[in-house]
C-alpha cells in the first residue's frame, strides 16, 4: 500500500475549528463520492428533470443538502477530475485538457501532485476508485494505484470507456479480459453493473475501518448502450424516436431517448443499492454520501439530445463550453444528523473546494498541501454560517474547443471564447440578473472587465503540455 508522507501545511484558505464528529472521536466519517459523467444538472429530478426518473438521487437531496451554484473543475472530463483530485483550478492544475496517450490512457498527473486519495490515506482511510479514471495510463505516475487508491476497478482510459461492453477492464494493476464482450453495441458484461458489484463488495470488506470510496461512474457518457431490462422501462414512453445511425461516431441506437433515460435510471438504481447496503451495514449515520457530475451535458453527438431532456436547465452552453451550461453541475451531500435534511445552499463553489472541505469534515486538515485554490464549505454543510468563507473569484481556463477563459466574481462572470483565433475580448454577464448569459454588458462596466482581466492574467500559470491559445507561445 502506497502512503506518501504529506506536509502538514494548511491550504491558503481554511476555516476555524469545526464541530464535526470527526474531531471528537477516533474514527472520522466514511465518505462515498459518486461522480456521474456528462450528467447535466437538470437531468436529475431534484433539479427539475421531468422525463428521467432518479428516485434514489432525489432521496439523497431530500435527506441532505442540494447546492444550486456549484461548478465542475472544467467543461470536459480529465481536467475537471484533476481539479477534483488535487484541489487546484485549471490555471494551476497539471491536466488542463483531454489528451490521450496511446495505446491506452491519458496524460498522467505526476507523482508530485497530492490527490484526494492520498489525503484520505494520510488520515488512515482505506481508499478505492471504481469507475473511470482518465488521469494516467496503466503503470504511469498517474495510475490510480500510484495516486492514493488502495484499490481500482474499471476503465483506466477515457476513450475505451466510450463502450459499455468493453473487452477488458482493470482490477488494480491486472488487466481483466471480458470474453463475453467481443466488441460491438451489446455483450454479456455491462461495465456499469460490474463496477456496481465491485463497489458493493469493497464496502462489505471495509465496513470495520474508515473508508473513502470514489465512484466515478461512466453513465451517461456516450455511447448509448443499456441492457434490455432498463431500456424496457422507457421504450415507447418518450414519444416518437429518431434512430441514431452511428455515422457521427459511437454505436448506432434505434431508441436514443429511451436508452439515454434508461442509462441514467440504471445509475440511479446503483445509488439506491449503495445506500441500502450502508443501512444494512449500520454505517448510514457514519457515512457522508456525495453526488455530483464532472461537467455539463453533452452536445449533439452520438444520439444524445440534451435539448429534448432540457439537460442544462436553460443555461447557455453544453459540455466543452465555459458558459454556465458547460460547467454547472449537481452537488448533493447527505450526512444524517449533521447536514440538515431537505436543505438548499447557494454557496458559490467548485471542485477545488472538495479537498479542503472533506479534510475539515474528517479532521484531517494537516493533510492538505500548500497552494490549493479551494475554500472549505464544511461550515455550510454543518450549519455554521458565521464560519462560512466565500470565494473572491472562481477561475477556469480550457485550451480546448477554441481556447477559453472564465472568471466568476460574485454576480459577475467574464468569458473569453475562440482564443485560438486571437480573440481576447472579454464578454461580461451579470449572472444573478441574467443566468442564461444572453446580455453582454462589458461596454457598460469597463472597470469590472479590467478587474476580471487582471485575474485571468494572474491566475494563469503557463503549461508546456497544455498551452493556452492566444496567451502562451505556440
Amino acid at each position: 500500500m502506497r502512503r506518501r508522507l504529506i506536509p502538514a501545511v494548511l491550504a491558503l484558505l481554511t476555516v476555524p475549528a469545526l464541530s464535526a464528529p470527526a474531531l471528537a472521536g477516533e474514527r472520522g466519517p466514511n465518505v462515498v463520492f459518486i461522480l456521474a459523467d456528462d450528467l447535466g444538472r437538470a437531468e436529475v429530478g431534484a433539479y427539475g428533470q421531468e422525463k428521467i426518473r432518479t428516485p434514489s438521487i432525489d432521496k439523497l437531496a431530500a435527506e441532505g443538502m442540494k447546492f444550486t451554484r456549484f461548478y465542475a473543475g472544467s467543461p470536459v472530463c480529465a481536467p475537471s477530475r484533476c481539479a477534483l483530485m488535487t484541489g487546484k483550478h485549471s490555471g494551476h492544475g497539471f491536466v488542463r485538457d483531454n489528451r490521450e496517450i496511446k495505446p491506452e490512457g491519458q496524460a498522467p498527473i505526476p507523482d508530485s501532485e497530492v490527490t484526494l486519495g492520498e489525503m484520505f490515506q494520510a488520515n488512515g482511510y482505506a481508499t478505492a476508485a471504481i469507475g473511470k479514471w482518465g488521469l494516467g495510463f496503466p503503470g504511469s505516475e498517474g495510475d490510480p494505484m500510484n495516486q492514493g487508491f488502495d484499490h481500482f476497478f474499471g476503465y483506466n482510459c477515457q476513450r475505451l470507456a466510450h463502450d459499455y461492453y468493453p473487452n477488458h477492464l482493470w482490477n488494480d494493476r491486472e488487466k481483466v479480459e471480458l470474453p463475453g464482450n467481443p466488441g460491438g453495441p451489446t455483450g454479456e458484461h455491462y461495465s456499469h453493473d460490474l463496477m456496481e458489484a465491485d463497489a458493493l463488495k469493497w464496502l462489505r470488506a471495509h465496513r470495520d475501518e474508515p473508508f473513502f470510496l470514489f465512484l466515478p461512474f461512466t453513465i451517461p457518457h456516450l455511447a448509448l448502450q443499456v441492457p434490455d431490462d432498463s431500456l424496457a422501462e422507457y421504450d415507447g414512453k418518450l414519444g416518437e424516436e429518431v434512430p441514431y445511425d452511428g455515422k457521427k461516431g459511437y454505436f448506432a441506437q434505434a431508441k436514443p431517448h429511451a436508452a439515454y433515460a434508461a442509462m441514467v435510471t440504471r445509475m440511479d438504481r446503483t445509488v439506491g443499492r449503495v445506500m441500502d447496503l450502508l443501512r444494512e451495514l449500520k454505517l448510514d449515520d457514519e457515512t457522508i454520501v456525495v453526488f455530483a457530475s464532472d461537467n455539463g451535458p453533452t452536445f449533439d453527438v452520438g444520439g444524445a439530445d440534451s435539448g429534448f431532456f432540457k439537460s442544462a436547465g436553460g443555461l447557455r452552453g453544453l459540455k466543452g463550453s465555459a458558459y454556465e451550461g458547460g460547467v454547472a453541475v449537481p452537488l448533493i451531500v447527505r450526512w444524517p444528523g449533521r447536514v440538515a435534511a431537505g436543505s438548499t445552499s447557494d454557496f458559490l463553489g467548485y471542485f477545488p473546494d472538495v479537498a479542503p472541505t472533506f479534510m475539515d469534515l474528517i479532521g484531517g486538515r494537516d493533510a492538505l498541501p500548500a497552494g490549493l485554490d479551494g475554500v472549505s464549505f464544511a461550515p455550510v454543510l454543518l450549519g455554521e454560517p458565521a464560519e462560512r468563507k466565500e470565494h473572491e473569484f472562481l477561475y477556469r481556463e480550457f485550451p480546448g474547443y477554441g481556447g477559453q477563459q472564465a472568471v466568476r466574481m460574485g454576480r459577475w462572470k467574464g468569458v473569453r471564447q475562440d482564443m485560438r483565433k486571437g480573440n481576447l475580448a472579454i464578454g461580461l454577464f451579470n449572472i444573478d440578473a441574467d443566468p442564461t448569459e444572453s446580455r453582454d454588458v462589458a461596454a457598460d462596466h469597463p472597470e469590472v472587465v479590467a478587474e476580471i482581466k487582471a485575474v485571468m492574467e494572474r491566475e494563469h500559470v503557463p503549461s508546456e503540455l497544455f498551452p493556452l491559445p492566444g496567451v502562451d507561445p505556440k
